[in-house]
């Protein structure tokens, strides 16, 4: 029995698309479990629980904010960061 290829829009994407969209998946479910969770049970009230959720949603953005700047100083200095380590 032969397999069924993948529609169209499944076969053009391109692997490092698809190795973005898991680590950003396997973040979502570490936020999730390792901050939602332990808020949200932390607390008996309704007005309680959504206080913590709003509270975990700034923590991921700091978190998420705190990712996008690593990253453009990485990108921005590149070029010093190579010579550092390879003694130029």
């Amino acid at each position: 029995m032969d397999a069924m290829p993948l529609p169209l829009a499944l076969q053009k994407i391109e692997n490092e698309y698809l190795l973005f969209g898991v680590a950003g998946l396997v973040t979502l479910v570490a936020f999730v479990g390792l901050i939602l969770m332990p808020a949200l049970s932390a607390y008996g009230r309704v007005w309680e629980k959504a206080a913590a959720g709003v509270l975990s949603l700034f923590v991921l953005a700091a978190l998420v904010l705190v990712g996008v700047v690593a990253g453009l100083a990485i990108v921005y200095y590149y070029n010093d960061i190579v010579n550092l380590l390879h003694g130029h």
